[in-house]
């Protein structure tokens, strides 16, 4: 599969499943989530309108409208008989033209919580659709990833990967709490970096800081 060759060429050994800032060498982590108060919780309200425009701008800030991209999406909640149809159903809302989900292709990997698989018999849906922004509702796309644990529709609650081929980085939202960048280059992110280090993950600032401060390579 072409996205395999890919990902063995730019990110080898790089398993495509969270945490994703602890399995590549160079990457951010940002916090989107500020000043969380569970009794304030609800559509629109500020503390989501703040997570809304970090994940939005750093995907603006990574993309552009030309580039090639790669959406993952993992699922691990529905039986064989049900994968046509939840597959188109998973973006079909988030396409602009109907066409472009021709491109949608979907196979199985090992279920990514192997402690709730030991047999190994609920296997992952990964589902993959190469396309460009300009070609998805990606605001309201990353809306509905950052809504997932907040009782807040629409939501998306499995697993989504940005994979920009060509700019070889990877944008991963967890939750409405923060999101993973990665890269194959430092000086690929390295002006998000810079332009939007207030955002960094205090956390994982020391280790975030010391691969951009090695004369802009990791070595």
């Amino acid at each position: 599969m072409q996205i395999n060759r890919y990902m063995d060429t730019i990110f080898p050994n790089l398993e495509l499943k969270p945490p994703l800032f602890y399995s590549w060498k160079i990457g951010i982590r940002f916090k989107l989530g500020v000043n969380y108060n569970p009794n304030h919780v609800y559509e629109n309200c500020p503390y989501l309108l703040g997570v809304y425009e970090r994940a939005i701008t750093l995907f603006n800030a990574l993309y552009s409208s030309d580039d090639d991209m790669v959406i993952v999406i993992d699922v691990e909640d529905f039986a064989e008989d049900e994968t046509v149809k939840r597959k188109l159903n998973i973006l079909s809302k988030y396409v602009k033209e109907k066409s472009v989900l021709f491109r949608l292709i979907q196979h199985s990997i090992p279920y990514l919580k192997l402690e709730d698989d030991e047999d190994g018999v609920y296997p992952t849906r990964r589902f993959l659709l190469n396309c460009k922004p300009t070609e998805i509702r990606y605001i309201q796309m990353i809306k509905a990833i950052c809504n997932q644990d907040m009782g807040i529709k629409p939501s998306l609650y499995h697993r989504v990967y940005f994979i920009n081929k060509s700019k070889n980085t990877i944008f991963h939202i967890y939750d409405d709490r923060g999101c993973d960048l990665l890269a194959a280059s430092t000086e690929t992110i390295r002006g998000i970096y810079n332009q939007y280090n207030e955002w960094i993950l205090d956390y994982d600032r020391n280790q975030i800081d010391k691969v951009f401060n090695e004369n802009g390579h990791f070595k």
